[in-house]
């Protein structure tokens, strides 16, 4: 499962980020390292950006971006 498939205030554990050079480490620098625990806190309608909270901080990103955080 991808973070962007995950619903609104489902918890769950990064298993792996993927993705292209860039936005891969990206994420990692925002904290999505395996093991992290996250939650979505809302999703917008559409296919629009994704809110999740993440150690301590709420971060918004691109459903695409999202969908290259695989959880469990």
């Amino acid at each position: 499962m991808t973070l962007g498939e995950a619903k609104s205030g489902e918890g769950h554990v990064v298993v792996s980020v993927g993705g292209s050079g860039a936005l891969r480490r990206r994420l990692l620098e925002f904290g999505f390292v395996p093991g992290t625990e996250v939650r979505v806190v809302r999703r917008a309608p559409f296919g629009g950006p994704v809110e999740v909270a993440l150690r301590g901080y709420l971060l918004t990103l691109r459903r695409d971006a999202a969908e290259t955080v695989a959880i469990k």
